[in-house]
């Protein structure tokens, strides 16, 4: 289980530091998340909900920089589970709150995003194991179009996310491509890129959300 893990061009060595950008990058999410609980008090919407979504987006920071400094098998899953429990937090939320549907689809939802993930995720060698992000990309897009068609405040906050999620894929999927000829990579621009997407797409549900809604 203390097997380290060197997945990213910065690594060099076995050392706390040896990932300094990737490490330090990850304070992108606790900012962002910062931002998201100033702006949901400014609204009076301190909701169940955003509250979940403030507290999951600075999970994924501090889990995603425990794990670029002490890389190992064990740590990898605070760097994994954060991530996929907002995933799963926003869309029930939206589902619910925003699209109004019943507990059964919303469930139903999440149910299919997962089992999209899980195939994604048995394909680690395609695309340097981007391609488990694949369900995230359909369901930002599919959700950016009713966001934007329902005229909702912020109404192209999501499918910007969108664009922003494409950008940060690619820089994602290139890391170790670019090993000899960039020494540092581009992981820790898929930190920085993917903090202001969370904050793009709780930003779309705080302006939006009722205050009576739940977590």
């Amino acid at each position: 289980m203390n097997t380290p893990v060197d997945n990213y061009c910065e690594r060099l060595g076995p050392g706390l530091w040896a990932e300094p950008l990737n490490a330090a990058t990850n304070l992108a999410f606790l900012i962002a998340a910062w931002m998201i609980w100033r702006l949901a008090g400014r609204r009076d919407a301190l909701t169940g909900g955003v509250w979940l979504l403030t507290l999951l987006m600075a999970a994924v920071g501090i889990g995603s920089g425990i794990f670029h400094t002490v890389a190992t098998v064990l740590t990898e899953w605070l760097d994994i589970i954060p991530i996929l429990m907002f995933q799963l937090a926003f869309l029930w939320l939206y589902l619910r709150d925003l699209m109004g549907l019943g507990r059964m689809p919303a469930v139903g939802g999440l149910v299919a995003f997962l089992a999209a993930a899980l195939v994604g995720e048995s394909y680690q060698e395609v695309l340097n194991g981007s391609l488990l992000y694949a369900p995230t990309m359909i369901t930002l897009v599919v959700l950016g179009v009713y966001h934007y068609r329902k005229a909702f405040e912020g109404r192209g906050l999501i499918l910007a996310g969108a664009g922003v999620f494409l950008l940060s894929l690619t820089f994602r999927t290139m890391d170790n491509r670019v090993c000899d000829q960039l020494p540092i990579g581009t992981h820790f621009l898929w930190h920085v890129l993917n903090a202001v997407l969370l904050y793009l797409v709780a930003r779309a549900y705080v302006v939006n959300v009722r205050r009576a809604s739940g977590p």
